[in-house]
């Protein structure tokens, strides 16, 4: 059973739909009209307006192409982090020649507001980017207070929000570049970056024209027909049910389904004398981080090979200090919680 925080398990009708005759995307029709009909699917489930883009390649692409298509050599860019992937978006500003400006604090803490405060005062940037869900420590953002900075000092966001869109509500309508992946909470395979961009994004984007080629979000917003380059068929169509599945359902109770679980999930790790990485009030409903140093690693090991569980463990420093649930998409469910819980107190 695969527990990660992504990729996730695929639900049945997912993997079904994988095996359906392959389609010609540059020639059919019938996948243009998918196509078409999959942006409108992920709009609601983003719930936004904005244009939405689907890239083929892993989430990470996103990431690096809202950069590359947004940032010139020697434009300041304010990073707002207290994670790996909050520190990421500096080197990516960096290698496109950008001055990125680390506004940062311990992994386990929250976002450092008002230091973020001072820096706006202090500097011209334009630009900033930050991370929604931290998956490798299990953290759940309050976005709110930082948003409400960047607002007022007009400065655009680009915001990772790859491990909690379609597990619990993300603030995209006030957000100029929302980051999302097709592996995550939506349970489709890995493969497809996906994102929205407001107007307000575009014109930055059109006004540095980037010459960046595939890491570039400008001929998706130019090109004659919804993709420009030849597009991933079987994933596209595997999005699309996973997307359905969403949808029927209806976010509020996945948002409901992602939270049950996530409790139930603590629960049962307070059972075991186990603290979470992160305080309980800034763990996020999409996975659920342990601390247990020293151990992790050997505890992933014990849970696959004497229970046919498999678990993750920290990133980086954190490698063998913290063992992560990942109940995001399909795997917000607490029977299959309970059966990985069930194992991890064995393992231990």
């Amino acid at each position: 059973m695969l527990l990660t925080p992504g990729p996730t398990a695929l639900p049945p009708s997912v993997r079904e739909a994988m095996s359906e005759e392959l389609i010609n995307p540059d020639v059919d029709p019938e996948f243009a009209e998918r196509y078409d009909a999959l942006l409108d699917k992920l709009g609601q489930a983003f719930d936004t307006d904005d244009e939405m883009v689907v890239m083929g390649g892993e989430g990470i692409l996103g990431l690096e192409a809202a950069i590359a298509s947004t940032v010139s050599p020697g434009d300041h860019v304010v990073c707002l982090s207290n994670g790996p992937y909050g520190d990421g978006f500096a080197d990516f500003v960096e290698s496109y020649g950008g001055e990125a400006t680390v506004v940062g604090a311990d992994y386990d803490d929250a976002l450092p507001i008002d230091e973020l405060e001072r820096t706006l005062a202090d500097t011209d940037a334009d630009l900033a980017t930050m991370v929604h869900c931290e998956t490798p420590t299990g953290t759940l953002n309050d976005l709110g207070p930082a948003l409400d900075l960047f607002e007022a000092h007009d400065v655009l966001t680009v915001v990772d929000a790859v491990s909690s869109l379609g597990g619990t509500p993300v603030p995209t309508d006030r957000i100029d570049i929302a980051l999302g992946a097709s592996q995550k909470c939506f349970s489709a395979p890995p493969g497809l970056a996906v994102c929205s961009v407001s107007d307000a994004a575009w014109e930055r984007i059109e006004a540095r024209d980037p010459d960046s080629l595939y890491t570039n979000l400008l001929p998706w917003h130019e090109a004659e027909q919804p993709y420009p380059y030849t597009h991933l068929t079987t994933l596209v169509v595997a999005l699309d049910r996973a997307l359905d599945l969403i949808l029927d359902e209806g976010l509020d109770a996945v948002y409901d389904r992602h939270r049950e679980a996530a409790e139930r999930c603590r629960a049962r790790g307070r059972e075991l004398g186990l603290d979470l990485y992160p305080a309980p009030e800034r763990s996020s409903p999409t996975v659920t981080a342990f601390s247990v140093p020293g151990q992790a690693t050997e505890l992933q090991a014990r849970l696959r090979e004497d229970h046919d569980v498999t678990l993750a463990t920290g990133l980086g420093d954190l490698a063998d200090d913290v063992l992560r649930v990942g109940h995001m998409g399909y795997n917000a469910d607490v029977g299959r919680v309970e059966r990985a819980m069930d194992a991890l107190a064995d393992a231990l």
